[in-house]
């Protein structure tokens, strides 16, 4: 079966709405999630008592004729083989809706399909480990996508399979304006929990002329460069190639001025665990108290995640509707936090609480709703080394020093605005055409290369940047074989 390919003049959007269920509605919607995870957990464990079986007869020098038949990992043979079982391993499953355990069944499909390609060294970036079991307390989460989706005419309420008529806690209008006016057609819904134990349902819908609005005017700077950093007063610095400072936002250090109270609760929790027993070397099971303490240390990390997501939106929307180039820095945010351990331990907390990588996420599906055009400078781009005066580089810059002081020509720059600066102009010769967004060329033709190479503007990574962890090819019936046998 094609992917599914958006129509032209549509985009896909989602619209995310946090919902107030009976109780009886949340043991409903509970139950999908665990069907969901049961379904997941039953077939993985089937896949991989047959990887086993299958390479223990191989080493008993079986041909792969008398081999136990290999099973399927595609979805499809997935969901077939789920449907023979479930009347043996499940007969509850009646009690949910079918799309329940689909669920589960394409969350393995897909985690086998990366970890298959990820061995072969087709799969660009970080290799992808054989997927895992879910416990209970993994996220809960399911997805509808055929029978009863709809957002009721009252705006405050929305219908899902099995589960009915759910009030929500805010208003549906933008939703519900959209399908009426059939400028909206929803694809599926989510369901999940967030740690703070509340549920959200997402619509995923396909929208029709989505365009800039008309009360947003576009700024007089039309190419920006937006840097992004950890500090509180610092977290997006918006610049013109000119060196005009357009914008500063402030970083909203939630999970920081959370800190204090997390400390507090935590330490709580750890106290209502029960004393050591060491006649099964573990503490004793927890009571109610604690699962009380644990839903309010959600409720806080929910909170902290909440303020910075809404922080991060209006930013990038302002930022995609006023401008018509906005230059955004590639960063290897997992990288970053990869590695220092107790050192590093209250930089790591700083950039997890900035979200670094969601401001370009966004600014990219935005900047396609409202006619801008981003542009991802390389990875290696040294837009903090570069001076924005001259174009020399200073290669021994530090993290603590945050005003740029250049030694060939003297200048002396906030580092943040210096950076912006770098960007904005790589963006303009974007858009004067010198260069692509897939280009390479260097800043304003001031020489400000890359440590390794040519600076280069657009799309970091690629099949070049993929590695072969293993010299082996694996398919899905667990053979082997030579990579120099399939060229």
């Amino acid at each position: 079966m094609g992917r599914f390919e958006i129509p032209e003049g549509w985009v896909a959007q989602a619209y995310r709405f946090a919902l107030d269920p009976t109780p009886a509605q949340q043991r409903a919607l509970a139950s999908h999630a665990g069907g969901a995870r049961f379904a997941h957990n039953h077939m993985l464990a089937l896949v991989t008592a047959v990887l086993d079986q299958r390479a223990a007869e191989r080493s008993y020098g079986l041909t792969d004729a008398d081999l136990t038949p290999s099973l399927g990992w595609s979805l499809p043979a997935l969901r077939k083989t789920w449907n023979q079982r479930k009347s043996v391993y499940a007969p509850w499953w009646g009690a949910n809706s079918k799309e329940a355990y689909n669920t589960g069944l394409d969350s393995l499909a897909r985690g086998l399909d990366a970890w298959t390609t990820s061995r072969n060294g087709e799969r660009v970036g970080k290799a992808v480990g054989f997927p895992r079991f879910k416990t209970a307390r993994s996220r809960r989460s399911v997805r509808f996508t055929t029978g009863t989706l709809r957002v009721e005419p009252d705006r405050h309420h929305v219908s899902l399979p099995r589960v009915g008529r759910i009030k929500t806690h805010e208003s549906t209008r933008k939703l519900a304006r959209r399908i009426e006016s059939e400028s909206a057609r929803i694809l599926s819904a989510t369901v999940s929990q967030d740690s703070s134990g509340r549920w959200h349902c997402s619509f995923q819908t396909l929208v029709a002329a989505k365009t800039r609005p008309a009360h947003a005017s576009r700024s007089q700077c039309p190419v920006v460069g937006v840097d992004v950093g950890v500090k509180a007063d610092s977290l997006l610095v918006v610049a013109t190639p000119d060196g005009t400072e357009v914008q500063r936002i402030r970083a909203p250090k939630s999970l920081s001025a959370a800190q204090a109270r997390l400390r507090v609760l935590q330490r709580k929790a750890a106290r209502q665990h029960g004393p050591y027993d060491p006649a099964i070397r573990s503490r004793r099971r927890h009571s109610k108290r604690w699962a009380k303490t644990q839903a309010r240390i959600g409720r806080s990390h929910a909170r902290a995640a909440a303020i910075r997501r809404d922080v991060l939106h209006k930013a990038t929307t302002t930022l995609a509707q006023q401008h018509r180039v906005v230059v955004v820095e590639t960063l290897n945010a997992t990288g970053m936090r990869a590695a220092g351990g107790a050192y590093k331990k209250g930089l790591n907390r700083a950039l997890a609480d900035a979200a670094l990588a969601e401001v370009r996420r966004m600014l990219t599906y935005k900047a396609a709703w409202y006619g801008s055009a981003v542009v991802a400078a390389d990875r290696f781009f040294p837009s903090s080394k570069t001076c924005s005066g001259c174009g020399g580089r200073k290669p021994n810059l530090t993290l603590a020093e945050r005003t740029y002081v250049c030694a060939q020509c003297g200048v002396s720059i906030d580092r943040d605005r210096n950076a912006a600066i770098n960007l904005a102009r790589l963006g303009q010769t974007h858009m004067v055409g010198e260069q692509s967004s897939a280009g390479s060329g260097s800043v304003a033709g001031r020489g400000a290369i890359r440590e390794t190479g040519p600076a280069r503007a657009g799309q970091a990574g690629g099949r070049e940047a993929s590695t072969r962890h293993n010299p082996t090819r694996v398919d899905q019936t667990g053979t082997a074989v030579s990579q120099e046998a399939t060229a």
